[in-house]
């Protein structure tokens, strides 16, 4: 049951290996076992790239089976139609598109293993990136924001300036009347005189006007501080909205760039083993030597030719007989005074009925 069912999927006639040896059977048996083992190989790896395509197992699943039979089907169809034919440089030569195919099944079969053996890797090279383009994001969204928040830091500053400035003002004038009072510098006489009420007063006046201007700068700076805070604020939110799109950058196309980043050499010898797997069908019966079932098969091929080609042969003939038969039976009748009597009677009475309808239409217009 189950050398017939390898034998099934070397696409081998059943018919002319049953007349075979055992040996032959065994032969197409492990040529078919090649096949179906490699379906089954594509269709796991279909199922784990298409998984982290759609994250469903089902579908997954699904799509991989299909992937399976596609494999499966390609594989089956090169074996079958590779012939022996008694030289190996033709047979090469025949087959080099097929192996060409098989280069390219193996390409898609063996990448997503080979992100499934290196996953741990990738999850590595894939953090990394994620890190980078986190702090490269947030750079630009922070250009989006800088000036704004810059403007309003210089506006801050410029008024916190204005105050000190006007304090410095203030802590002068006191120095003033004060020093007026302990004599130690203006009229230098010890005091409270007029001189000393007049550089009071100006302090007062000053102090007053410092107060007042606390009052308006610091009312100022608490309204850009709110709008400091806001833009604070929006920056954050831009950065928690646009870091779920980084942190999603975990699909197919992006595994496989980080595979690449490895080191080549592991993935290359993956390859390699899913490139002998792939062609070791097609190579198997290239060096095989050409066996009972080639040369049956070899021989129903060619009793079918040479019957396609007798029969056609023989329509050929056919057709050409019939033709100067033909033309030969016409040429007889044509001789015949009945028939032209015949037919120009025919050809009279053909000509009256036209000029009969003519007549009636052209009256019918008048």
């Amino acid at each position: 049951m189950l050398q017939r069912f390898f034998i099934f999927c070397s696409g081998a006639d059943t018919d002319i290996l049953q007349d075979c040896s055992s040996g032959e059977n065994t032969k197409y048996a492990g040529i078919g076992a090649t096949v179906f083992f490699t379906a089954l190989m594509a269709t796991i790896a279909g199922a784990f790239a298409l998984y982290t395509v759609f994250d469903n197992y089902f579908a997954a699943v699904f799509f991989g089976i299909i992937w399976g039979l596609l494999i499966f089907n390609l594989d089956r169809f090169i074996v079958s139609t590779l012939k022996k034919r008694g030289s190996f440089f033709d047979e090469l030569i025949q087959a080099s598109p097929r192996i060409i195919l098989a280069l390219i099944i193996a390409i898609v079969i063996s990448k997503p293993l080979e992100m499934k053996i290196f996953e741990k890797e990738i999850n590595q090279v894939l953090l990394e990136e994620k890190n980078a383009m986190t702090l490269e994001n947030q750079d630009q969204l922070a250009l989006q924001f800088t000036p704004e928040s810059t403007a309003i830091t210089t506006k801050i500053a410029s008024l916190k300036d204005e105050i000190l400035t006007k304090e410095a003002t203030v802590n002068a004038l006191y120095d003033t009347y004060i020093a007026e009072a302990e004599g130690t510098s203006g009229t230098e006489k010890l005091g409270k005189g007029p001189v000393y009420k007049e550089k009071r007063d100006k302090h007062d006046t000053e102090l007053a006007a410092l107060q007042e201007l606390k009052k308006t700068n610091n009312d100022k700076i608490a309204l850009l501080e709110t709008q400091l805070a806001t833009i604070t604020e929006n920056y954050k939110t831009k950065v928690a909205e646009t870091q779920p799109i980084i942190e999603g950058f975990d699909g197919i196309m992006a595994r496989i760039n980080a595979l690449d980043k490895l080191p080549w050499l592991p993935s290359f010898f993956i390859f390699l083993l899913f490139l002998a797997i792939e062609t070791s069908p097609i190579i198997a019966k290239l060096l095989s030597p050409q066996g009972a079932y080639d040369l049956k098969l070899a021989e129903q091929e060619g009793a079918v030719k040479s019957w396609v080609a007798q029969q056609k042969a023989q329509r050929d003939i056919l057709v050409s007989t019939d033709r100067e038969i033909n033309n030969r039976v016409y040429a007889d009748i044509a001789e015949e005074q009945e028939l032209y009597d015949y037919k120009r009677k025919i050809a009279r009475e053909l000509m009256q009925e036209q000029a009969n309808a003519f007549y009636k239409k052209q009256k019918s217009v008048l």
